[in-house]
């Protein structure tokens, strides 16, 4: 198995130091050879869909690859949901996927399948190995496009993977970011006024990013938003202030109304998440120019820190802003309160992984008075995220506490990632919010213009019968839990959490 041996010696060369796996019999040779590689910390999850949405927190908190083992399609199947979050984030992930042996897939044995077909969608780079001597090559090749641009799927028949043919590593190549454009910062610097649009998104919002592009809206009277889905925004200082592009279309479309000049810095177009009838799909007016700051893999703080100092921006005058008082009334948690609680605890350089989902609603805008902290948001709208990359973001960071705020319905999807958190002790708040519902789906109902359910259909949204225990789940997983009602119960129980070490489970009861 030297070439399974070979193929981690490379990875670990190239920084990998995690790989989120639930390998099957045809990846055991690469099992073995871990231990050949003491470098990379192997992380075992019971569910693909819990390794892949891991490695999208590792890579996001990281900024370096993290590696997934995968079993053949079907086990890869399991973990495309988080792989499409993690591919519109554009998360350094390289996915291994494990083949059958080159001469055995002509037989099509039960788990054969089109792994390239599966994995295409959610890759950003794709090959299959076929003779051991291409394996260190395109490993390189794979890796180095995770970190430009995104997950990257080099599938890997097992009989590659065991054969001791001695393989050579390719010559380490220089790492370099994409230069942005200078004619497009000149450009911007032109257009950028009260009808100007600046959108941020892309990979990594730092602070510096963040801030540059509040001193240029502050300079030229420009409306700066954040994308609604970032995949990671360091928030502190004034810049933690900025506020995201609204989720629903018609709040959207309303605050771009007066829009004529579109310039991205690292965002998307700005567009619906769904169609609606009589709702626009397009958020922004149709005859608006659009201008890309920087092109893909190129660094958006610096072109936004240029763009700053071109327009001669001058820095924004830090400010005292007094953290959410606790709150004090024993009542029923609604959102407000969860919001209010949440930013009143919340440790200093937290890691906030958001699928809070309509509980959640007001927790974000809520954490601008928090001390500095990274957020992170369901990119790619695939539920079954927050947990997993909670897990990830843990490992990548130990030192830091993280806040998984989980929406009830979406926690069911990967709930399997509890069990890795007790299993790594690694240092999570989860804070399942239950409502007892896909909460969400009504709102969705009702904007379709169904204002009334039918006992059929509101079954369908209805998680009360049974109603879930998850702190029954989560001691069965190894997580200490507990149940809250009221805010100050609440406050009491994060507080708690933040000051020991290791998983922790806060079940809020929502009204």
């Amino acid at each position: 198995m030297k070439a399974a041996q070979s193929f981690l010696a490379l990875a670990s060369r190239e920084g990998i130091r995690a790989c989120f796996a639930n390998p099957g019999t045809s990846e055991m040779h690469l099992v073995a050879a871990l231990d050949s590689a003491p470098a990379i910390r192997p992380v075992l999850c019971l569910f693909e869909g819990v390794a892949t949405g891991a490695a999208d927190g590792y890579g996001r908190m990281a900024q370096a690859p993290a590696l997934t083992l995968l079993h053949l399609g079907p086990g890869l199947s399991n973990g495309l949901a988080n792989l499409h979050n993690a591919y519109r984030a554009k998360t350094p992930i390289v996915s291994l996927v494990g083949e059958h042996a080159t001469y055995h897939r002509a037989n099509n044995p039960p788990l054969s399948s089109d792994i390239a077909s599966i994995a295409r969608p959610v890759s950003s780079w794709l090959k299959t190995v076929e003779v051991p001597n291409q394996l260190l090559d395109l490993a390189l090749e794979a890796i180095q496009a995770a970190r430009k641009t995104g997950p990257a799927a080099l599938i890997l028949p097992a009989d590659v993977a065991w054969s001791d043919e001695e393989l050579t590593p390719p010559t380490p190549r220089e790492r370099r970011e994409e230069p942005f454009d200078a004619t497009h910062l000149e450009e911007a610097a032109r257009l950028l006024g009260p009808r100007t649009l600046l959108l941020l998104g892309g990979r990594f919002l730092s602070a510096v990013a963040c801030s540059a592009a509040q001193r240029i809206g502050a300079k030229t009277g420009a409306l700066v938003l954040i994308e609604t889905f970032p995949a990671r925004v360091r928030r502190e200082g004034p810049a933690a202030a900025l506020r995201r592009l609204p989720y629903l279309s018609e709040m959207a479309a309303s605050a771009l109304a007066n829009i004529d000049t579109i310039v991205l810095a690292g965002a998307a177009y700005p567009v619906a998440f769904f169609a609606l009838p009589g709702r626009p799909t397009k958020l922004a007016p149709e005859h608006a120019r659009v201008l890309d700051l920087a092109a893909p893999g190129s660094t958006i703080e610096g072109a936004l820190n240029t763009l700053a100092s071109v327009l001669q921006a001058p820095e924004t005058e830090p400010s005292i802003v007094d953290r959410p008082a606790r709150p004090e009334n024993g009542g029923a948690i609604d959102p407000a309160s969860l919001a209010q609680s949440i930013a009143a605890t919340m440790p200093e350089n937290a890691i906030v992984c958001d699928e809070s989902n309509t509980a959640g609603l007001f927790c974000y805008d809520a954490a601008a008075a928090a001390p500095p902290h990274d957020w992170l948001t369901l990119t790619g709208g695939a539920i079954g995220q927050g947990l997993p990359l909670a897990t990830g973001a843990a490992v990548a960071c130990p030192d830091r506490r993280v806040l998984a705020l989980e929406a009830d319905g979406s926690a069911l999807y990967t709930i399997q990632a509890l069990w890795t958190q007790a299993r790594e002790g690694l240092n999570v708040t989860n804070v399942i919010l239950n409502n007892g519902a896909y909460a969400i789906l009504r709102l969705e109902m009702m904007r379709a213009g169904v204002n009334e359910l039918s006992e059929a259909a509101n079954a369908l949204f209805d998680l009360k019968r049974p109603a879930i225990d998850f702190c029954a789940i989560a001691r069965g997983f190894g997580v200490p839990a507990e149940r809250v009602e009221t805010p100050t119960k609440l406050v009491a129980a994060l507080e708690r959490s933040y000051a020991a070490s290791g998983p922790a489970l806060i079940e809020v009861m929502i009204r």
